[in-house]
């Protein structure tokens, strides 16, 4: 019996020797352990290519996160470890966590109809229709609400029109979003920033406040604060051993895919790994994984002018991007997300480098010439099936079918900017990369 002991206590601390825990810095002060990049055997020549990309690209902090510890930290310009900047839409993911806090607390639950929080007549609605529209469509963008009219931001009941039945379309629109504050609000009795407080800064140490910008409630904070927020949920709503959601159905919710439309999408996060997504101002679905960088089990936090938050469970990692937009032709958040991770992909000393991008499956799409004039060649080492050429802003503007590995496509009807170029191979798989037109 003695040997069993032995040989358990042996394996407890094998196990434990070769486990990461997660670092947690303290709730107060700047004291954050860091992780050498040179321990990951990151090439500080491939660091500054990042640190490079990220600057011309206006960004105005960056950090990157391994096992809690940070390995990269670069602020560009004027901007310090102590500026505030705005999350925009990523802030969304907050609202989301202080739903399911509030639900786990007994406040509400996300099958209650809205108008059970904001009274009838919230929307300009017929009641039946309006009644359909339940917390859950609010947080999975399925309210049924038209994002077509002139103010989609408004959250006044003359803006919010129907367009659907509540859960049979997918369309990311602020203003039902927004009127989850009011929700949160109204089941706790408390403001959204004093619940937010209490049960989220205090535990984590995170700073920051929701302002309100127009219509819109926007969250304000460090690029630290967005991290430490990025490292509880990596940890599963955890804070160094203190269970901040309890509710792990919920969580679990929220950070898988919330209904069948946009299978990229759950409670206001963004998912990486699927077959499909869905973009922001078009009803289109598109073939592939959001971020074909990016590690499959990625989940996103993605904000207006390039605001991210990435949590990768795989690599115990987090990265944070803040700044304004790369330029006046690339809005689209999930780009620029892409690219920085084609930067990080590259980092380790043995890497080849940045080359040509790789899909999820390693199949290798080339385009050639990038930037170009009149036409481009796109070669694949698999078959294409079709060729999707979308503006910076998601509109589909060309689309081509093809059957083989190589196609050549006229571009000189596209105005001078840089366009999303998406390869639907005949594998079943999808890859996609920028297009620079001159």
């Amino acid at each position: 019996m003695r040997k069993v002991y032995l040989f358990i206590i042996a394996c407890m601390c094998f196990a434990g020797a070769n486990a990461q825990p997660l670092y947690f810095p303290p709730l107060t002060g700047t004291t954050w352990d860091t992780m050498s990049p040179q321990s990951l055997n990151w090439c500080q020549n491939k660091i500054d290519s990042l640190y490079n990309f990220l600057d011309t690209n206006n960004t105005k902090a960056f950090i990157l996160l391994k096992d809690g510890k940070i390995v990269l930290e670069k602020y560009f310009g004027t901007h310090t470890q102590a500026t505030p900047w705005q999350w925009a839409s990523a802030g969304k993911t907050i609202t989301s966590f202080m739903t399911g806090i509030a639900q786990q607390e007994g406040y509400l639950s996300i099958s209650d109809t809205t108008s059970d929080y904001l009274g009838l007549g919230w929307t300009s609605c017929t009641p039946q229709q309006e009644e359909q529209i339940t917390i859950r469509h609010q947080l999975a963008m399925t309210s049924g609400l038209d994002d077509g009219v002139t103010d989609p931001y408004c959250t006044l009941n003359t803006c919010l029109e129907y367009e659907a039945d509540a859960g049979t379309r997918w369309a990311y629109h602020n203003g039902p979003y927004t009127l989850l504050d009011s929700v949160i609000e109204n089941a706790t009795g408390v403001t959204l920033n004093s619940y937010t407080t209490q049960k989220l800064k205090n535990p984590t140490g995170m700073t920051g406040t929701f302002v309100q910008v127009g219509y819109n409630n926007v969250f304000f904070s460090t690029a630290r604060s967005m991290a430490r927020f990025g490292l509880l949920i990596l940890n599963q709503g955890n804070w160094d051993g203190n269970q901040i959601m309890t509710d792990t159905a919920y969580f679990n919710q929220m950070v898988n895919t919330s209904q069948q439309l946009n299978l990229s999408y759950g409670y206001l996060w963004w998912l990486n790994g699927k077959p499909s997504f869905m973009i922001p101002g078009l009803q289109n679905v598109f073939n592939g994984a959001l971020c074909p960088n990016a590690p499959s089990d990625m989940i996103a936090a993605m904000g207006k002018d390039g605001q991210f938050l990435d949590v990768v469970s795989s690599q115990n990692m987090v990265w944070v991007r803040m700044g304004e937009a790369p330029d006046s032709t690339l809005p689209v958040p999930f780009l620029l997300n892409d690219e920085i991770w084609a930067h990080i992909n590259a980092l380790e000393c043995s890497s080849t480098g940045l080359g040509e991008v790789m899909d999820n499956n390693s199949d290798l799409v080339q385009i050639f010439p990038n930037p170009a004039i009149d036409r481009v060649t796109i070669v694949s080492s698999r078959a294409i099936s079709r060729v999707d050429i979308l503006s910076a802003q998601g509109q589909l503007l060309k689309s081509v079918n093809a059957d083989g590995k190589e196609l050549c496509l006229p571009i000189q009807d596209l105005p001078a900017g840089q366009y999303l170029i998406k390869a639907n191979l005949q594998n079943g798989s999808a890859w996609s990369g920028k297009l620079l037109k001159k």
